[in-house]
């Protein structure tokens, strides 16, 4: 059971860190209806929970964070 809560500070800034982008991006998605910011924005809040290792949280947060410019939305 102890280990379930042995995580880094690094790992506990970075999904602060991606999570705070993903409600700028859900808000901002939600609010210009923009589905793919809304969508990115809910996977960069859910992700982190499921991600114990800061490597793969860092590199699964910068890809979903580019998500939404490298797939520009038409408009």
């Amino acid at each position: 059971m102890l280990e379930l809560f042995d995580i880094s500070v690094a790992w506990m800034l970075w999904s602060v860190v991606f999570s705070a982008v993903g409600l700028g991006y859900f808000v901002y998605g939600r609010r210009q209806k923009i589905p793919l910011f809304k969508w990115a924005g809910v996977a960069l809040l859910i992700y982190p929970i499921a991600v114990s290792d800061t490597y793969v949280l860092v590199i699964i947060g910068a890809a979903l964070t580019a998500l939404p410019f490298i797939f520009k939305p038409q408009g």
